[in-house]
């Protein structure tokens, strides 16, 4: 059987050492375009232009918009889900002996933009500010209050 002092001298050896065994995870997100050079932004803030790798520190939903000349702009959103060795008590263990990088990938295709054809838009507008200008039938309350 073990001593008192020489449990303790052990349990502060094995406490000393499992703080030397920190590992470090490093995670980021490259996200690719097609074509490539367009901006992209993630949750409102600008990141570059693609292809774009990013750190990131939390998983979860994620606001993607990339714009480009000449292209439709593009706004969705992305879930980066959670892998389970990043939940609780396994990231506890995961993180602690190893190093590792995690990195996760996103690709997007850009649609060019289409041409505008003015007379159909001018047309919309018309149709558009016709309806506007139709009165408003009067609410049901008004029409029984007038008749009393």
């Amino acid at each position: 059987m073990l001593s008192k002092k020489t449990f303790l001298l052990v349990f502060v050896v094995v406490s000393v050492l499992f703080c030397f065994c920190t590992g470090c995870v490093e995670r980021k997100l490259a996200i690719s375009t097609e074509p490539s050079g367009a901006l992209v932004s993630l949750n409102d803030e600008e990141i570059g232009t693609s292809p774009v790798t990013v750190g990131f520190e939390w998983y979860g939903d994620y606001s993607v918009r990339i714009t480009k000349d000449g292209y439709q702009t593009l706004k969705t959103h992305q879930n980066l889900k959670r892998p389970l060795r990043d939940r609780f008590p396994f990231d506890l263990f995961a993180d602690m002996f190893s190093s590792r990088i995690d990195e996760y990938n996103w690709s997007f295709k850009l649609e060019p933009l289409q041409p505008i054809d003015k007379e159909e838009l001018i047309k919309s507008a018309v149709s558009l500010q016709k309806q506007a200008l139709v009165p408003v039938e009067e609410e049901p309350v008004k029409k029984k209050a007038e008749k009393k």
